[in-house]
């Protein structure tokens, strides 16, 4: 079992990095991509130091000014995104091979045992075509998933591929800011 962890936490950083040179070669080293992130991280930038600088003693210039500032931002992320997405269809095909072939070689096969019981509706992947009712046992593809969770992002800092915190903090998103917020 602890010779399976180990070559899941291995194939778990090769497919990490695996990711990344072709995320690399695709994306990063393209001159749109290097301008359009420049971009960002300048309004990003300027952005943040407008709004700590006004604080909250905002008058309609400056909201407008901040709202036209946003929405820029707002459009660059999105060129950013559609700059990003033709190497994430490649890439997403290419580890869909990758973990078929590999889910059919550890199938039915216990990689790992938790600490722990997990909730009943991540158990079906936890548990994925093991045998039996433990639910400590843990299949490859809960394991895998997991590790690469951990591992990718970690990879993209040591790289510096990871996006900054300024554009990250303005970029929104699920729990980020919302773009009217200042109105």
């Amino acid at each position: 079992m602890w010779a399976d962890t180990l070559l899941i936490v291995f194939i778990s950083i090769f497919t990490a990095l695996l990711g990344e040179g072709l995320t690399w070669v695709m994306v990063y080293r393209t001159e749109k991509y290097q301008k359009l992130k420049g971009e960002v991280e300048k309004q990003s930038k300027k952005l943040e130091k407008r709004k700590e600088i006004l604080g909250e003693s905002l008058d309609k210039n400056h909201k407008k000014k901040i709202e036209r500032d946003e929405e820029k931002l707002k459009n660059n992320n999105r060129d950013l995104s559609l700059v990003k997405m033709k190497s994430m269809f490649a890439i997403g095909f290419a580890f869909t091979a990758l973990l078929s072939m590999f889910n059919s070689i550890f199938d039915g096969r216990i990689v790992a045992r938790l600490p722990f019981v997990p909730i009943s509706w991540i158990q079906g992947l936890s548990h994925r075509n093991l045998p039996g009712e433990d639910y400590t046992e843990c299949s490859f593809i809960f394991l895998y998933i997991l590790c690469t969770m951990s591992i990718r992002q970690n990879i993209q800092k040591m790289l510096g591929f990871a996006p900054s915190r300024a554009a990250s903090k303005q970029a929104g998103g699920l729990f980020g800011p919302t773009p009217g917020q200042f109105k």
